[in-house]
């Protein structure tokens, strides 16, 4: 590689500053120069090489709103996946991923293969097909990829993945012209359509667009998109991820039944998604629903058209600077995550009940003392949200660590960037 391309340039200094922070620069730099050197080893050429960064995020408000063309807040965080690219003139795609079998697939052929579902093959393959479908080129090139956004936790790993392998497209054939809104909707298609998950497009929109964003996706084609000056630090609170240990295998199932259900009740009352639905119909409605579709798709239905006013009450609190009006609704979307929409445990695993032990935990420890703790993400297991307060981290951390073991506690922070060509 060029001397003018190592990452020890005063212009990439620059960026990764921009990036991760004064305080994490010697580590980013650390681990760019890994990551140059594991793809050397990997592909053993000198071709141009450039690096590509997509962020975790962390939703904030509206559970599970999203896949009913809800309402949603989200944030892109520092946690991110970065990958060292260079092209390839054969339209074969070769991607390393560090701790991970490398995959390899053809451009040429973009369509879907039954067989991949499931895969990372499947998620690349569906971003090709969707990219060209929409009249964008594709091509191959080779990446060696490493990853921050830990696997389990509800920070959206495979919204990072997906985000960074349609920048590396957009920047190595398109010249940087796919938009951040069309990205993440390259990204849906493909885990929807040929990885077989069911995803709504926040987790997406959050790692592409980057910062603080509120959604609205009742035009699901054209989603409402704002972004809100907010940095918890600024308000005496440190943003968190809990890490129960809870196992996520075999639970796409479950996750995939509250979008059905949620589905049921709308097509019961005349439409596609409850977004579409008037509020008082459905009670109106509510005795036949039961008896129909039982109650727990009832109860879920009733979150969504909670927890979808939440999240613009939430939104606007944030914007008003009024934290203490956030908190209050964000408390209550997590109370209304465990008993209605009930994704705080897996119904075929009763006896693994980590995320309602920390939210339960939580509950002692943040409520008198202004916090805030809920489920986050998908749910049924991984990891709880807690916003807590500066001077009480540490009492915080420590019973944590103590209940789930040492390590556990991921303090967050808000990325305004999101997919990038870093350089």
């Amino acid at each position: 590689m060029k001397d003018d391309r190592t990452i020890y340039t005063d212009q990439c200094e620059e960026k990764l500053l921009r990036l991760y922070g004064k305080q994490s620069l010697h580590e980013a730099q650390s681990r760019y120069k890994r990551i140059e050197e594991r793809f050397c080893r990997l592909f053993g050429d000198r071709r141009v090489l450039h690096f590509y960064s997509a962020p975790g995020r962390t939703e904030i408000g509206g559970n599970h709103t999203d896949h009913q063309h809800g309402c949603v807040l989200a944030a892109a965080i520092h946690l991110d996946v970065v990958a060292a690219v260079a092209e390839r003139e054969d339209g074969i795609i070769r991607f390393y991923s560090e701790g991970f079998d490398p995959m390899e697939i053809d451009t040429a052929d973009t369509r879907f293969h039954q067989q991949e579902t499931g895969s990372s093959e499947a998620l690349l393959r569906g971003i090709c097909a969707k990219m060209k479908q929409l009249g964008y080129r594709i091509g191959g090139f080779d990446a060696y990829c490493s990853s921050k956004v830990p696997i389990g936790s509800g920070l959206s790993s495979s919204a990072a993945y997906e985000i960074l392998m349609t920048t590396i497209e957009s920047h190595l054939y398109n010249q940087g012209k796919v938009d951040a809104q069309t990205a993440a909707m390259i990204a849906q298609f493909a885990e929807n359509q040929y990885f077989g998950k069911p995803c709504g497009l926040m987790d997406q929109m959050a790692c592409s667009v980057g910062g603080v964003v509120a959604m609205d996706f009742q035009d699901a084609a054209h989603p409402i998109v704002q972004k809100i000056e907010y940095n918890p630090d600024t308000t005496g609170f440190t943003l968190c991820v809990v890490e129960t240990g809870g196992d996520h295998s075999g639970l796409t199932e479950e996750y995939a039944r509250i979008s059905q259900e949620m589905q049921a009740v709308a097509q019961q009352l005349g439409v596609t998604v409850l977004r579409e639905c008037k509020e008082d119909r459905f009670y109106q409605q509510l005795p036949q629903l039961r008896e129909r579709l039982g109650d727990r798709a009832v109860l879920r239905a009733i979150h969504f058209f909670e927890e979808n006013k939440r999240a613009v009450l939430e939104k606007e609190a944030l914007l008003e600077n009024n934290f203490e009006q956030f908190r209050h609704y964000a408390v209550q979307s997590g109370h209304s995550s465990f008993e209605y929409l009930q994704n705080v445990y897996s119904h075929s695993r009763p006896h693994n009940q980590e995320l309602a032990v920390a939210l339960a935990l939580s509950q002692t420890l943040l409520e008198d003392k202004g916090g805030v703790w809920r489920v986050h993400g998908g749910g049924f297991a991984g990891a709880i949200q807690a916003f807590v307060p500066v001077d009480f981290w540490d009492e915080y951390k420590t019973r944590m660590e103590a209940a789930f073991g040492e390590g556990c506690c991921q303090p967050l922070r808000i990325r305004e960037q999101g997919g990038i060509r870093v350089f």
